[in-house]
């Protein structure tokens, strides 16, 4: 059950809150990742890398370069009971902390080089398309427009998006900029339409939207929310502590409710937030510091509180402009551009994991 007369801390999910949570841990436990992938990838910098295949070189970044005195298991977890987290290859990972890290579900391949070379056939995908067709108006749709009308200005870009107006996790005002910078790049948006994904093929360049209107594009990119990755969670001890939507209802100090030594942190909590990364790490920084002092014996009712802030969202448009809805402003064009779009906060995130920027 311990290594070196440490505490065993099992990290199941390695994205961003999950790969920080374990980095910061290691030396203080004895520290096991499980992960069915061999690399972190920083969410924020993918569009980018589907235009410049390149810039995934710093932003896919492989378990093992971080952790230096650490268990990575290359595997899923599929059920977990009061002392163990059972992985998808047959092991029995003992715990006697656990954090739970699984976040949204996503189809990325399992190895780093397979990754990279999806970013070369986005690339190429959209290289030899003329017109592209991006179905999903949130931050993904709208980035990635961004990031194509920048990269290949000659482009026709459609953008089809289901709400009534873009980014609908934001302000109006910054949802208004947002519209007008596409339209302004000559993006055709059509809001309140969809486009029936069990229709989709990649030989089809006529696309039918919900509103009766046919959409040409030589190809086109589905950019719409991905479900929670929380449904193997209902077979296991935590599925009285999920709530009705599939997330983990956790205390102010981030213990999934009913449990002393389970923790939840990122996409996967019931926190009344947007879910962006930089609050997901914050979740990571404050759950090392709670098990940092269980650890060291102190009891339940010292440990830190999480508490939500204003909602603040930077939206990149391309590579030098972007948007920043802050506490009580809004602002768009080239500031928040130099704030995220140009170097997307890789250098900063990697800085944190203790790799050079």
């Amino acid at each position: 059950m311990e290594a070196a007369g440490k505490p065993r801390v099992v990290v199941v999910g390695g994205g961003v809150a999950g790969s920080l949570l374990a980095k910061t841990m290691q030396g203080h436990a004895d520290v096991v990742l499980l992960d069915p992938k061999d690399y972190l990838e920083i969410p924020w910098a993918e569009l980018r890398s589907m235009v410049e295949p390149s810039f995934a070189e710093r932003s896919l970044i492989y378990h093992k370069d971080y952790l230096t005195d650490a268990t990575i298991v290359t595997s899923s977890a599929v059920n977990i009971t009061e002392s163990a987290v059972l992985t998808a290859d047959g092991q029995s990972l003992a715990y006697d902390y656990l954090v739970v890290a699984t976040g949204h579900a996503v189809t990325s391949p399992g190895s780093r080089a397979e990754r990279l070379k999806e970013f070369q056939r986005d690339k190429g995908k959209i290289e030899s398309s003329e017109s592209v067709l991006i179905i999903g108006g949130g931050p993904t749709g709208v980035e990635l427009a961004g990031e194509i009308v920048v990269d290949y200005p000659e482009t026709k870009v459609t953008l089809v998006h289901r709400g009534p107006r873009l980014l609908e996790f934001v302000g109006d005002k910054a949802s208004k900029k947002c519209l007008d910078w596409l339209t302004s790049k000559k993006v055709d948006v059509l809001l309140q339409q969809s486009v029936d994904l069990g229709s989709l093929s990649d030989s089809e360049k006529s696309y039918k939207t919900s509103g009766g209107e046919t959409v040409m594009a030589d190809s086109h990119f589905v950019c719409i929310g991905k479900p929670l990755s929380s449904s193997w969670l209902h077979g296991t001890i935590l599925k009285e502590s999920l709530d009705n939507k599939g997330r983990l209802m956790v205390e102010k100090d981030l213990r999934v409710k009913g449990y002393n030594n389970i923790f939840a942190i990122g996409d996967i909590t019931d926190i009344p937030e947007i879910k962006q990364g930089y609050l997901a790490q914050k979740h990571a920084l404050l759950v090392a510091k709670n098990l940092k002092l269980l650890i060291k014996g102190s009891p339940v009712s010292k440990l830190a509180t999480y508490s939500t802030g204003y909602p603040v969202a930077l939206i990149s448009l391309g590579r030098n402009e972007g948007i920043a809805q802050l506490p009580f402003l809004t602002l768009s064009g080239c500031l928040p551009g130099r704030i995220k779009s140009r170097g997307l906060f890789v250098g900063k995130t990697r800085k944190e994991m203790g790799l050079n920027s």
